[in-house]
């Protein structure tokens, strides 16, 4: 795999780790900087050996020790961070905590799992079920090994994070229920507090808000303000909508459709971070599924935070990753995992430019319309030819 990917200190870096009943680093992030280094070192690789296989604990391992920027992790930088777990069977330690604490710093981990690794214990460890295989025997890795690279590829070039000069467009989307109507002011605090630490403007952040309950509604777009006082001043004119039906599904529709887009400020076209904030009070009457899946598709990264009465699966399903979902017992207290939040949210990394979709169309009609002049003149020369015969 190494040989398919650009290696470099300023591109791409790996490490290798291998572990049984103790974990051994066999070269840092920073240890090679040429893909020759690389290859040569995988080649001299030899078997560790020993028992018991603690996998839990090589996890703990490399999220302390190997994704540091001592080791030569550019984390910091928002260089995306990415594990790949080949393991032939059953952890004798707990995998849980540390999977969890991998996922909470943005590490996209895959599982791998050989001969006798346990499925219940991989998907702990896999970011989602896309990022796991689980393998027969070990002559089957080669058949997966393009589409990791691929996905290896597509992180490494095309995606950017720009932490000194950011652009994010963020839309929040705030419940505006019965259910939320006590907890309404604490909810505008919690948008006021984000937006207060965004860098706000035109060629900046862009921020829009959005209210529903049964039916969506817009109070400001990525286009209305370009400056932060004027945000935090329609923020404070912010009423309760209020309502007793909760139709997320519709409102995440209602986003994508008329907030995400062009006309409403979105520069999705641009590569800019597209990013949505969900402010929940309770479970959604509608299904979330599907809008949560276009979302996605059309590379919008969802965040979620529900209050105790919201349904945390739901949440998750909405998210991003599962990570991107906070339950806290009343939007009072968000403060507990409010830097979490907006951590993770300045670390969403920019996407590549999307192209102009070429006038394919255009093209077709100009080529039918060539061909049918090209065939009549053809035709008219054959037919000549014939009567003068």
């Amino acid at each position: 795999m190494a040989e398919e990917l650009d290696i470099g200190e300023d591109k791409v870096r790996v490490a290798v780790v291998l572990y049984s009943d103790n974990t051994t680093v066999y070269f840092n992030l920073k240890t090679h900087r040429t893909k020759k280094a690389i290859i040569y070192a995988v080649r001299s690789l030899r078997h560790k050996g020993g028992k018991p296989r603690n996998t839990g604990a090589a996890l703990q391992f490399v999220r302390d020790h190997v994704f540091a920027a001592s080791s030569g992790s550019r984390q910091l930088e928002g260089v995306p961070q990415i594990l790949f777990l080949l393991t032939g069977g059953k952890s004798s330690d707990d995998v849980s905590r540390a999977a969890v604490e991998l996922k909470q710093i943005g590490v996209l981990s895959f599982a791998i799992g050989m001969k006798n690794a346990k499925q219940e214990e991989l998907q702990k460890i896999a970011l989602s079920p896309r990022f796991l295989f689980n393998l027969p025997v070990f002559g089957e890795l080669l058949s997966i090994q393009p589409e990791i690279a691929a996905f290896v590829k597509l992180f490494s070039y095309s995606f950017l994070v720009e932490l000194e000069s950011p652009q994010r467009d963020i839309v929040f989307l705030l419940d505006g229920s019965e259910e939320t109507r006590s907890g309404f002011p604490a909810m505008k605090s919690v948008v006021q507090r984000v937006v207060e630490s965004l860098s706000i403007g035109e060629n900046k952040d862009r921020v829009s808000v959005v209210q529903y309950s049964r039916d969506p509604q817009t109070h400001f777009n990525l286009n209305t303000y370009t400056e932060k006082e004027d945000i935090l001043n329609a923020l404070q004119e912010l009423n309760h909508k209020g309502g007793r039906a909760l139709n997320t599904g519709a409102a995440l529709d209602y986003v994508r459709n008329n907030v995400f887009v062009d006309s409403s400020g979105s520069r999705h076209q641009e590569g800019v971070p597209q990013i949505l904030i969900l402010l929940s009070g309770g479970r959604s009457q509608d299904d979330v599924a599907s809008a949560a899946l276009a979302l996605k598709q059309d590379r919008v990264v969802p965040f979620c935070v529900g209050t105790r009465n919201a349904d945390i699966l739901e949440l998750q399903m909405i998210a991003h990753n599962p990570s991107y979902a906070f339950s806290v017992l009343r939007f009072d207290d968000i403060g507990s995992v409010y830097q979490q939040l907006v951590s993770f949210v300045k670390r969403v990394p920019r996407q590549q430019p999307r192209l102009k979709p070429q006038n394919v169309l255009g093209k077709s009609i100009y080529l039918s319309i060539y061909l049918s002049i090209y065939l009549s003149i053809y035709l008219s020369i054959l037919n000549n030819l014939c009567n003068s015969n």
